[in-house]
C-alpha cells in the first residue's frame, strides 16, 4: 500500500477498518507518480441508507469524490489542490456534510460522513488551503520577476508548498529541469510550460 493514513492500532475515525481499506485499495489505483492517500472519509451507510456509500478520499496532490456503483463499477471526481477555493464543515446530529469549493465556483458536496472523519477532512482542507493560498502568492511574485527578465521556479507541491531559489541565470538547463518539476507538480500548464520551455531554448 503506498501510505497508511490510519495505521494499525489508530482509531478509524469511528469508521469501518475493512471499509475504509477497501476504499484506499480502489483509490490506489488511480493514483499518479508521487502521490499518496492522507485520509478516507466514507459516508455511514445507516444515515446515507447505502449498501456502497460514497467517499472523500484526500491526498498529497488532489482532494477525490469516490461513488461506487453496482457490479465493481466507479464515478470518481477529483480537483488538484491549487484548484481548492475553500472547505466547510456542517455537523447535524448525527452526521456531517463536507462541502469543497473550487476557485471556479463548483461545490462538491458529502453529506452523512462520519463525524470524526468529517472533521479530519476539514482540518486537512484548511491546511492544504493556506498552502495553496501561499504557493499563489509565491507564484505572483516568481511572475513579476519573469516579467522583469529572469525566470524563478518554486517546486511542486505533493504535500507543502516551498519556494526554490533561482537558477542561476546563464544556466537554461536547470531551469528547463525546474519547468519540467513545475509541470508534474501542477503548478503550471502545459501550455505555459511550452511557451517558456521554447522561450529558454531560444536562448542556447
Amino acid at each position: 500500500m503506498t501510505n497508511q493514513p490510519n495505521p494499525p492500532g489508530k482509531p478509524y475515525e469511528d469508521q469501518d477498518e475493512a471499509a475504509t481499506r477497501a476504499v484506499e485499495d480502489r483509490i490506489e489505483q488511480i493514483l499518479t507518480s508521487g502521490e499518496e492517500i492522507l485520509h478516507v472519509a466514507i459516508q455511514n451507510p445507516i444515515t446515507a441508507l447505502s449498501a456502497a456509500p460514497d467517499s472523500v478520499v484526500l491526498t498529497n496532490k488532489r482532494f477525490i469524490i469516490y461513488r461506487p456503483k453496482f457490479l465493481g463499477g466507479a464515478q470518481f471526481e477529483d480537483y488538484i489542490w491549487r484548484d481548492l477555493g475553500e472547505a466547510r464543515l456542517t455537523e447535524g446530529l448525527l452526521s456531517s456534510t463536507i462541502s469543497l469549493k473550487s476557485i471556479t465556483g463548483k461545490v462538491l458536496s458529502m453529506e452523512h460522513l462520519h463525524k470524526g472523519a468529517a472533521r479530519k477532512v476539514y482540518s486537512l482542507a484548511q491546511d492544504m488551503e493556506e498552502r495553496v493560498r501561499e504557493e499563489r502568492r509565491l507564484r505572483e511574485m516568481e511572475e513579476k520577476r519573469a516579467a522583469a527578465g529572469g525566470i524563478s521556479i518554486s517546486g511542486g507541491m505533493p504535500g507543502a508548498v516551498a519556494a526554490t531559489p533561482p537558477a542561476p541565470k546563464d544556466d537554461p538547463v536547470e531551469k528547463l529541469g525546474q519547468l519540467k518539476r513545475m509541470l508534474e507538480g501542477g503548478l503550471i500548464t502545459a501550455e505555459e510550460y511550452d511557451a517558456k520551455k521554447k522561450e529558454l531554448l531560444s536562448r542556447l
